[in-house]
């Protein structure tokens, strides 16, 4: 009856597996064919690879829309850190009823969609002429709620007599936080830079609408421009997709470990 429930469990899991994994494969491969073939079923590798870069290098400017992309989510996802575990930190070490209620209006600002106040960020920054700016693009989502409250539960497991001999042997508040609580987190800090740079990387509404110049396009706009027109070619639209993809795979590949224990860490504290 076991080795049934077994056998079950893993049939289960294959077919899940199996559905998790195709979309990523039937990407690759249709980087690698035309359209006709694309557009005919075929789940196979193909010949088409270069034809299809060749193309797309000559419909769009990959360099620099890869270049932008690349420094705004880094500029993006190290201020964050900084921002949201000052601010987590802050919130758990120093807490207080007053701090919680503030926390309860931030976390309630999570249910507000973006969309929401898309417009008044539009109007305050054209205002401040911040358009087409990497300011423009960071500020808005500099900070988040969940951010801070991952930093603010991973900060709870933090073992308070250390801050309190640190201070004992005369630390100020900001050595303690730099030098102690941030080399004990970094599993949280990694768990937190997966999200945000994946967030900012694949952020797409903002920066369609605060990006005028052409010189400041991002990965997920050219990509939306590849599928404008009235012939699609879907061999070389596949492939922006797979180049756009390509620096969140290999960051969520290289921080899997520490990601999984940055969001076990905070669930336990």
């Amino acid at each position: 009856m076991r080795k049934l429930k077994n056998l079950a469990a893993y049939a289960v899991l294959s077919v899940v597996s199996f559905l998790s994994v195709f979309p990523l494969y039937w990407m690759i491969a249709a980087a690698t064919n035309n359209s006709t073939d694309i557009l005919g079923g075929r789940l196979i590798f193909g010949t088409n690879l270069f034809n299809n870069l060749e193309k797309l290098l000559e419909q769009q400017n990959v360099g620099r829309a890869f270049g932008n992309s690349l420094f705004y989510s880094t500029v993006l996802s190290l201020l964050s850190l900084v921002v949201c575990s000052i601010a987590g930190y802050g919130f758990e070490i120093y807490h207080d009823k007053a701090k919680d209620r503030l926390m309860s209006i931030l976390l309630l600002a999570m249910m507000v969609p973006f969309a929401a106040t898309l417009i008044p960020l539009f109007k305050m920054f054209t205002g401040l002429h911040l358009q087409s700016t990497w300011v423009a693009y960071v500020l808005p989502t500099i900070s988040t709620p969940f951010l801070i409250m991952l930093f603010r539960q991973s900060a709870r497991s933090f073992p308070t007599e250390i801050i309190e001999a640190a201070r004992i042997d005369g630390l100020g508040e900001l050595r303690i936080f730099a030098t102690i609580f941030v080399p004990t987190m970094k599993s949280t800090y990694a768990a937190a830079m997966t999200v945000t740079f994946m967030n900012a990387w694949n952020n797409y509404l903002w920066p369609r609408v605060i990006m005028m110049s052409g010189t400041s396009q991002t990965m997920p706009m050219m990509v939306a421009n590849l599928s404008v027109g009235y012939s699609i070619d879907y061999g070389v639209l596949m492939l922006g997709v797979l180049i756009c993809s390509l620096p969140t795979g290999i960051l969520f590949l290289v921080l899997q470990r520490s990601f999984a224990n940055g969001i076990v860490g905070a669930v336990k504290g």
